[in-house]
């Protein structure tokens, strides 16, 4: 109750006060531009490694679906298939294996970038 309440009479602190460096995390610094690809050129890579997966291609898909989110880290459609791409290469391999975890934190980044996506496989020839 009483670090609440020392947090609002900080947050409500008058502005023309200095403000300690160490009582303001600091701003993030904005994103360097990276060479956006195109979205449909992201859709290529992704179209390409779903083929390769259904082919059972583990490797070569992986490749695709990392070109894929390399071009769009936001592309929750690109997270989620290279995460099961690894995890599929890594499902032989001991239970925690460092693939396997590799696989949970891309499942989550595609869940946080899209809460509600939901894979498509039948698109892929």
């Amino acid at each position: 109750m009483i670090l609440s309440a020392i947090l609002l009479l900080t947050l409500v602190a008058p502005q023309d006060t200095p403000a300690d460096s160490t009582d303001v995390p600091p701003a993030p610094e904005p994103r360097p531009a990276t060479a956006a690809a195109s979205p449909g050129a992201v859709q290529v890579s992704i179209d390409a490694g779903l083929a390769l997966f259904k082919k059972r291609h583990f490797t070569t898909a992986e490749a695709e679906f990392q070109k894929a989110v390399e071009a769009d880290p936001g592309s929750a459609a690109a997270n989620f298939y290279l995460a099961y791409t690894v995890y599929k290469i890594a499902e032989p391999k001991r239970p925690f294996h460092p693939d396997k975890r590799r696989a949970a934190e891309l499942f989550a980044k595609a869940y946080e970038l899209d809460p509600h996506f939901r894979p498509v496989w039948a698109g892929a020839k």
